[in-house]
Formats: structure tokens, C-alpha cells, sequence
């Protein structure tokens, strides 16, 4: 007797380490921060910010117990001091907390228009700050609207255990004249008066107004605003939807998608398959494989997808990687433009149309919206548009999984190539937009060492293709842009008696950019890697040690600057700069 349940013991002590082996969310336990500015490496760094014309504060906010509580919301109308239009607007977005608290989600609306997608940092006793900066220069038309609703989001829990509040200041700065380069203004190098005038040359032209020009319009895709605005995607036979009415002398539409993902896919792409999880009786419900893919509807028909880059999160695999140097994207979650315009024959008859957003074998939960921005043809009532060509196959999927007990290997290969054409008569003339997007998406997971040591590699890439022609058949502008993000996660697990368990933990992940279009061209090459370990008790992190090193380098053909910073256990160790082009082109 005394043998068996000597052997029952043993049992459960192997198992339950794989549950540890997971990637989870951690909260650290209470100590002082030494350094108390958190930040997000990007460009322009602040140091290489102008002055701006005017700055207007938007919200001024604390975020206490607002777990199944409404968003916060607050008036908005521009500023009298300085008008529209702007030749750039930034949104500045300052945040404190002290205490002890889990990471949060959150995002900031403008009439249910998504401005900002981001996640907070785990504070200290001694309290930690952060800023983030995002240019927003897009959204003009919805900012210089009067008598709109600005809504923030952001749940959080305090009580005797989480104490942290999170104080929370948005401003919007404004400029009237362009003291930076801004990538997005140089997207397409377009201009109204040279399309209209024969005497200007086609070959730098667009179709009407893109100059760089923000939409004439933005109409959000979102929920009714009363948990925010975004749709809580549970499952994938679900979809977030809304019924939408698009202006008759619309000639081009972008839709701009905003995803996060939390609960049991916030790791998606460390998810085993359900079947191993089923065979050796686990409790965990982090299943479905490591495959997932947000894709966008038109009245049931997919228009478009995104395989999303997968962000971690300040209290995830190890929060002492993420002190002060948060990890890609985790301040500022990126968007994804989808290029529609070739789908305006289907949606410019008056009526309303169907636009939905759902997770390929998704699980919970997913927060998804997205802003539909129209560009309007002011010298027609009414447009006309025609699909040309619609070769839209499904996603090419491969998996195999092999495992005996809690050692396993399990693979996913998956491709997709799209190609669809449409053109649009304006009051300039027909033109026709060309879209081709592929994908190559490969995830290998292996389980070792009865389940305790496990290994995720990740690797997506992605290409997209913008032509436009005008009636003769001659090109208007390209756009070419390649994405690339590639992640290797290594966990160790190694329990102890008393019930916690030390967790060896190293990651690295990037993420790189390749964009073309007219006379513009940038590149971003960011890069982090992360190693240490840490000893766990529950989800508490009571001692550990980590350092965190990136290196991040942007380039366009006005523009350089690369950023290597290290922070070895919560100090920065090294932090160089350079805005020297001959250093890294």
C-alpha cells in the first residue's frame, strides 16, 4: 500500500509540471522598481519628436475596480486653437501605477473607431511610469468632427491582493506643418491636382485625393460600446459583426483590423493539439493547435485574412524579460490594412452590407474590431465598380503529431496565395486595383523529458502586392510589403517539494518589414532575445534573474536610426543610438 500511493505521488508530481511548462501569465511579487520609466523600442525615438502646434488633453482617467463595469467615455471635440487640417497628429498616451497588479488590455475609441490597442506593465511598490506614442495622422477627418464620444477600456481588479491602480493621460498633439517624415503620409505619393491635370505626369499620380491623404470617412466595425467596442470572439463559429451602409461614391476602401488574444489562446501558437491534451487527461484547455487566422467577411463571403504577430504580454513566460523593456508590440498592438477596394462592386448598390470578423479555430477568447476608411469621390454622387477577378482558395493546411504519453512532436505547415481585381470609374477616370497576398506559416512543438521541457518554433512570412492602373492600362503607383515573425520559446520545468517549481525560460522573437511604395521605402529589422529563469509559486513570482537584449533598426530613404539596448534584472545594462545611416545600411 505504502509502495502504491509512494507511486501515485510520483505520478502527479510528473504531471503537474507540464501544466507549469505551458506559457502562462505571471504576476511578480512586490519589490522596489530601480529604474522607473517602462518603454517599448520604436521610431522616432522621443528625443527625435518636434513641437507641436497645439496639444489637447482627451482623457485624464484612474482605472481602479473595473472588472463587468462600462467603459470609461468622455467628451471630444478638436481644438479651437489650431484647426484642421493638420499635417500630423500624434496620440500621446502616458500611464503610472504602483502596487501589485496582472498586465491589462486595453484601447481608445473615437466614436467606436479603434485608435489604440495596447497592454499595461506590471507595476512595483515603488511605482513605474510609461509612454506611448503613436501617430494617428489617419484618423483626421473622425478628429476634426465636434460633439463625438471618446471611450477607454480597460478592466482591472483591486482588492486587498491587487492594489494597482492605473492612472491613465491621453493628449492628442497636433501639427500644422511637417517637421518628421511620417511613413504612413508617404504611403503612396499620390496627389489630387496632378491626377485631374493632363499636364501633370500620371506615373506619380493615384486615384483621387491619395497624396498621402487620410480617409474622406471612417465607419467602425465594433461592438455596441457597452463593454467596449470590441467583439469578444469565443469560438470560431462565431463572428463579430455589424451592418454597414457605404457612401455610393466611395472609390476606395481600406480595412484596418485590430486583434488581441487572451484566456486560452493567449499563447496560441504554443497550443498542443486537443488530442494529446484528451489522452493524457489534462485539465488544461489550451488546445486546438498551434494554427490560428483572422479572416474578414463580406455578407458570408471572406475578403481578406491576417495571421496576427504574436505579442507577449508584460506578466507572460516570464515577467522579469519584460522590466523596463516590454516585448514587440505590447505597448502599441499592431493594426493590419486590408486592401478591399477591388470589392466595391459588391457593396456600392445603396444597400447594407454584412462585415464580419472571425478566428480561424479560435478559441477563448479573441478581441477583435476594425475601422473601415473610405476615400469619396467629391465631384460624383455616384460611383461605379465591378470585381474583375476573385481567386481566393482556402488556407493549405498540414499537420502531424506524433506522442507517447506527455513526450510528443507535433507539426503545422500552412500557405495561401490570393489574387483578386477591381475597377472603379471616378470623375478621373477608370481605374483598376490589383491585390495579390500569400503567406507561409510553420509551427513545430516539442515535448520532452515527460512533458517538463518544451520547445516552440515559429515562423510566418508574408507578402503583399498593391498595382493600380489607370484606364490605358498604364501604372498609376505598387505597393510591395513583406512581414516576417519568427519565435523560439524553450521552457524547462523543475519541481519542488514544497510546491513551487523553477521555470528556465529563453525566447526570442522578431519582427521585419519590408514596404514599397511609389518613390517611398522603409525597413524595420527588430529583434529581441530573452533569457532567464525564475522560481514560481501558484502564478506568483517569488525570485528569479533574467536580461532582455534588442536590437532595432529603421530605414527609408531619409531616415535611419538604430536602437541596441540591453536590461540585465530590471537595470539597463547598455543603450546605444544612432540616427548614422553608414552604421547599418
Amino acid at each position: 500500500m505504502h509502495t502504491f500511493l509512494c507511486f501515485l505521488v510520483l505520478l502527479l508530481l510528473l504531471l503537474t509540471p507540464f501544466l507549469h511548462s505551458q506559457p502562462d501569465r505571471y504576476i511578480k511579487t512586490l519589490r522596489s522598481g530601480h529604474g522607473n520609466e517602462y518603454f517599448e523600442v520604436s521610431y522616432p525615438p522621443p528625443s527625435h519628436q518636434p513641437t507641436p502646434s497645439c496639444s489637447h488633453r482627451i482623457l485624464h482617467h484612474s482605472f481602479g475596480n473595473t472588472i463587468d463595469s462600462p467603459p470609461y467615455t468622455t467628451p471630444y471635440t478638436p481644438p479651437t486653437r489650431c484647426p484642421a487640417p493638420w499635417a500630423r497628429v500624434v496620440l500621446q498616451f502616458h500611464a503610472k501605477c504602483r502596487g501589485e497588479q496582472y498586465d491589462r488590455i486595453a484601447a481608445i475609441w473615437l466614436s467606436g473607431v479603434e485608435l489604440l490597442r495596447t497592454s499595461t506593465a506590471e507595476p512595483t511598490d515603488s511605482g513605474i511610469f510609461w509612454n506611448v506614442r503613436k501617430d494617428v495622422t489617419k484618423y483626421s477627418s473622425l478628429f476634426a468632427r465636434s460633439n463625438q464620444n471618446l471611450t477607454m477600456m480597460l478592466e482591472n481588479i483591486v482588492n486587498r491582493e491587487f492594489t494597482g491602480v492605473y492612472r491613465v493621460t491621453v493628449n492628442l498633439l497636433y501639427y500644422n506643418e511637417f517637421a518628421v517624415r511620417v511613413p504612413f503620409l508617404e504611403s503612396f505619393g499620390f496627389n489630387r491636382r496632378s491626377l485631374l491635370d493632363p499636364s501633370q505626369s500620371p506615373r506619380r499620380t493615384g486615384f483621387l485625393d491619395l497624396n498621402g491623404s487620410p480617409a474622406d470617412l471612417i465607419i467602425p466595425i465594433s461592438d455596441d460600446g457597452k463593454r467596449g467596442f470590441w467583439f469578444k470572439v469565443e469560438n470560431e463559429k462565431v463572428l463579430g459583426s455589424r451592418r454597414i451602409r457605404i457612401p455610393r461614391n466611395t472609390y476606395r476602401v481600406v480595412l484596418e483590423l485590430y486583434v488581441s488574444f487572451h484566456g486560452n489562446d493567449e499563447f496560441w501558437y504554443s497550443n498542443p493539439p486537443t488530442s494529446y491534451i484528451t489522452a493524457n487527461g489534462l485539465t488544461t484547455d489550451r488546445g486546438n493547435g498551434a494554427y490560428r487566422e483572422v479572416y474578414v467577411t463580406i455578407d458570408g463571403e471572406v475578403v481578406g485574412w491576417e495571421i496576427p504577430l504574436p505579442v507577449v504580454f508584460t506578466g507572460g513566460i516570464n515577467p522579469l524579460f519584460w522590466e523596463p523593456i516590454v516585448a514587440i508590440g505590447a505597448f502599441n498592438l499592431p493594426s493590419y490594412d486590408i486592401e478591399l477596394t477591388p470589392f466595391l462592386g459588391k457593396i456600392l448598390d445603396g444597400k447594407e452590407h454584412v462585415f464580419g470578423i472571425g478566428v480561424v479555430r479560435g478559441i477563448s477568447y479573441w478581441l477583435v474590431n476594425a475601422n473601415l476608411h473610405l476615400w469619396l469621390d467629391h465631384e460624383s454622387s455616384v460611383v461605379h465598380a465591378n470585381p474583375v477577378v476573385h481567386h481566393s482558395p482556402g488556407t493549405s493546411i498540414e499537420r502531424q503529431e506524433e506522442f507517447h504519453g506527455l513526450d510528443g512532436a507535433f507539426d503545422v505547415d500552412a500557405e495561401k496565395e490570393t489574387h483578386v481585381a477591381g475597377w472603379v470609374v471616378t470623375s478621373a477616370g477608370n481605374i483598376t486595383t490589383t491585390v495579390s497576398d500569400g503567406f507561409s506559416f510553420k509551427n513545430v512543438i516539442r515535448f520532452q523529458h515527460n512533458g517538463t521541457y518544451k520547445m516552440v518554433k515559429h515562423k510566418f512570412k508574408m507578402k503583399k502586392k498593391v498595382k493600380v492602373i489607370d484606364g490605358k492600362g498604364e501604372p498609376i503607383t505598387r505597393l510591395k510589403v513583406k512581414h516576417r515573425y519568427p519565435l523560439r520559446l524553450i521552457t524547462s520545468n523543475t519541481p519542488f517539494r514544497d510546491g513551487t517549481y523553477r521555470l528556465e525560460t529563453d525566447l526570442s522573437q522578431a519582427h521585419r518589414e519590408d514596404y514599397i511604395s511609389g518613390g517611398f521605402m522603409k525597413s524595420v529589422n527588430n529583434v529581441q532575445n530573452s533569457k532567464g529563469w525564475m522560481e514560481v509559486k501558484g502564478h506568483s513570482v517569488v525570485s528569479g534573474q533574467a536580461s532582455t537584449l534588442q536590437n532595432y533598426t529603421y530605414v527609408d530613404r531619409f531616415n535611419c536610426y538604430s536602437r541596441n539596448v540591453a536590461a540585465t534584472n530590471a537595470r539597463i545594462v547598455a543603450d546605444k543610438s544612432s540616427f548614422v545611416c553608414e552604421n547599418f545600411l
